[in-house]
């Protein structure tokens, strides 16, 4: 098992004019592709321009696009408009479906997320693969919840919980954790995530950084001064610095799952250095631009921190 496999959606982000590629989990994906990791991505576009613009940009980050994605009747979208501090509002345009197991080899790690965890109907068959391949692989998650495409508030929430409850690294951000447990605290609602299972729970916080829990104790990096282009794609370019982290330090794998639980402070919050470059690198740029690993080095050797 050397590969990894990101199951969610993929879209196009039109931004004040401007079109991206664009998509949480896709991120994820070509983010990784791009540090040479070796990724399967299931999605679900349609044989139009749009989607034949996503395959090649997800072909040319090196990542391996499952043939079952191109059964959607047309490819999604996102129109964004950003605020004075470079934060997004989405609209969506998006149907999300998916069916069957994917033909891939079995995977390192798989990794879901975002709108791919709660929309219906698709939401189910994330959930169903998760408990297939969570035998024998490492199972990452991040809610980055869209208040815009929930109708059920709380039947969300149960959704991602389930999924923390099934995962090993969970990544959230500060503002999630703010819509999912208003009456409690992100720091609270983060250990009691960890409780629930997973070995790392990861929360970032924006300008104040990132701080992460794991048995052995929490870890914090300090944000680093940077000029914010925007905010598209910041935590996805965390969530796959911290893969390719863990990934580094051979801690993914279902044989590896006593050791990820095992992890130290010390190795968690060299983790956070990592993720935290990724995403300093892609808020300094237009759109979700997630680096690759020459721009992620020369970051990761100069002082910690980010902006997510």
């Amino acid at each position: 098992m050397t590969r990894g496999l990101v199951i969610g959606e993929s879209l196009i982000d039109i931004v004040e004019g401007d079109e991206h590629v664009g998509g949480s989990p896709l991120n994820v994906a070509v983010g990784l592709g791009r540090l040479g990791r070796e990724i399967d991505f299931l999605t679900h576009i349609g044989d139009d321009p749009y989607g034949r613009r996503i395959a090649d940009y997800v072909n040319a980050a090196g990542v391996q696009l499952v043939s079952e994605s191109r059964t959607a009747q047309r490819t999604a979208t996102a129109r964004s408009t950003l605020a004075e501090d470079g934060s997004a509002d989405y609209v969506f345009d998006l149907d999300w479906q998916l069916s069957g197991t994917p033909p891939v080899p079995p995977p390192l790690f798989v990794h879901a997320g975002s709108i791919a965890a709660v929309q219906d109907p698709g939401c189910l068959a994330v959930a169903a693969l998760i408990d297939t391949y969570r035998v024998s692989a490492t199972v990452s998650f991040d809610p980055n919840v869209r208040p815009s495409l929930i109708a059920d508030r709380d039947l969300a929430v149960a959704r991602i919980e389930h999924l923390v409850e099934r995962s090993d690294i969970v990544k959230v951000s500060e503002e999630d954790l703010r819509w999912i447990a208003p009456e409690h605290s992100p720091e609270r609602t983060a250990q009691t995530w960890l409780a629930l299972g997973p070995a790392v729970v990861a929360v970032t916080m924006g300008e104040h950084g990132a701080q992460a829990f794991c048995a052995a104790g929490e870890a914090q990096v300090a944000a680093r001064p940077v000029r914010v282009v925007d905010t598209v794609g910041a935590g996805d370019a965390f969530m796959a610095g911290l893969i390719d982290a863990l990934w580094e330090m051979n801690l993914l794998g279902g044989d590896r799952r006593p050791a990820l639980a095992r992890i130290g402070a010390d190795e968690l919050t060299d983790a956070l250095v990592s993720a935290s470059a990724a995403s300093a690198l892609t808020v300094a740029r237009a759109g979700a631009d997630l680096p690759d690993r020459a721009a992620l080095r020369t970051q990761s050797s100069s002082a910690p921190g980010s902006f997510m």
